[in-house]
């Protein structure tokens, strides 16, 4: 299959998008991370957990982020290591965790600074005040942040072999 896309992609942009095949496939983790936790924060929202949009956005970002983990880890990240998987784990939620706080930054600006919710503005105006505040700005913010910690933090360049680099030349 991936034979019949390449032969059929002009061969500038497939040379783009092999070289950024490891962001291509964070964003597309991304994509389903973005589905995942909409979907869950508007059916929290609008369902057990009326009047606590914060609570119901921290559930939906937190099950995305289990979600996210496995699929960095088994599919965006493969190519990358040199860590314990529990060293690798622990690290991927302290930064999920820093995500999840710049995630909810904006809603929270939006909610109690700005004070878009009803009864100071219509249902609608704060539906559309949450979405832009917490899935587009919140989940901006909170992806640029965790592109750049998991490569710098979680999924580093595997190590080179220890004898590799014992190795020195013999001069003679």
């Amino acid at each position: 299959m991936a034979e019949l896309v390449a032969a059929r992609v002009p061969k500038r942009l497939l040379t783009v998008l092999v070289r950024n095949a490891e962001l291509l496939k964070f964003l597309t983790v991304g994509a389903i991370a973005f589905v995942t936790t909409s979907v869950l924060f508007f059916g929290l929202k609008w369902t057990v957990l009326q009047g606590k949009p914060v609570t119901a956005n921290v559930i939906a970002v937190l099950l995305a982020t289990v979600l996210s983990y496995v699929l960095n880890r088994e599919w965006a990240f493969t190519e990358r290591g040199g860590r314990q998987p529990r060293h690798e784990a622990a690290l991927f939620f302290v930064v999920a965790g820093v995500g999840l706080v710049i995630n909810q930054l904006p809603l929270a600006v939006s909610r109690y600074a700005l004070d878009l919710q009803t009864p100071h503005v219509s249902m609608l105006a704060e539906n559309v005040a949450d979405f832009i505040s917490a899935t587009l700005i919140g989940t901006l913010l909170a992806t640029g942040f965790r592109w750049w910690a998991m490569r710098k933090f979680v999924f580093p360049h595997a190590v080179k072999p220890a004898a590799a680099e014992d190795e020195t030349p013999i001069h003679q």
